[in-house]
Parts: C-alpha cells; structure tokens; sequence
C-alpha cells in the first residue's frame, strides 16, 4: 500500500526543502509526499484520498483566504481518521491551543525540526502496516 503526506502551504518554497529532507524516503518509496497550495487545495485532495492511504497532513497556518485553523475542522470532519499537525512561525500559547481545540495532533514551530518530523511519520507509517 502507498501512503501519502499531504503537505498543505501557500510558500512555493517548502515543496523543494520538503523534497530535500525526506529525498532518501521518497526514493526509497516508503511513503508520497504530496503539495497543496491553500487550504481549498488541500480540502479537495483530502476529500479524494483513498481509503488508508493518507497518514498524516500538516499545515502551515498562516495562508490567504482560508488560514490553517479555519481548514482544520473541515479536514477533521472529511477524515477524521487522519492526524493534522499544524505548522507555525509564531509558537505562542494562544495558537497551539486554538490549534489543539480544534483537532489538531500537534503543532510544529518553524524552522521545522525535521527529525521530530521524521520521528511522527515514522509513527505514522507503523500504525498504518
């Protein structure tokens, strides 16, 4: 079974050091990473993965028109199922735990720790063998 991570982010920037951080586990195959722009974007791609196959979303919360926080429940509510970890440049208290009310898994400060985020879909990838 393929497993996807939807990585949800207006920056043009993030796929390419997404990309750079998870090269080894992306050509290894041992899970898709996939690109949305806006929330809208990533509500459409959520709503139409299969079954399993999505393991986790994370989400920068700070975009134009729909913000991270606003998208959240709707994800929540399409796929329940599937853990949302919230990304953010402002780590105050107020936002994690507006973010945690609403559903979110965790919420990640940037820059990204990327071996904390390698540690969570390594948690994920495990929980969906």
């Amino acid at each position: 079974m393929s497993v996807l991570v939807l990585v949800v982010d207006d920056e043009p920037d993030v796929e390419a050091l997404f990309r750079q951080q998870f090269r080894r586990d992306l050509r290894a195959q041992r899970f898709r990473m996939d690109f949305a722009n806006s929330a809208a974007d990533a509500l459409a791609r959520v709503a139409s993965s299969p079954g399993r196959s999505l393991i986790l979303v994370l989400s920068d919360i700070n975009m134009p028109g729909m913000t991270g926080l606003e998208m959240l429940p709707r994800v929540k509510e399409i796929r329940p199922d599937v853990p949302v970890i919230m990304i953010t440049a402002y780590g105050d208290a107020d936002t994690s735990r507006k973010a945690l009310e609403s559903g979110a898994s965790g919420l990640l400060t940037k820059p990204i720790d990327f071996s904390l985020l390698r540690e969570e879909i390594d948690k994920r990838l495990t929980q969906a063998r």
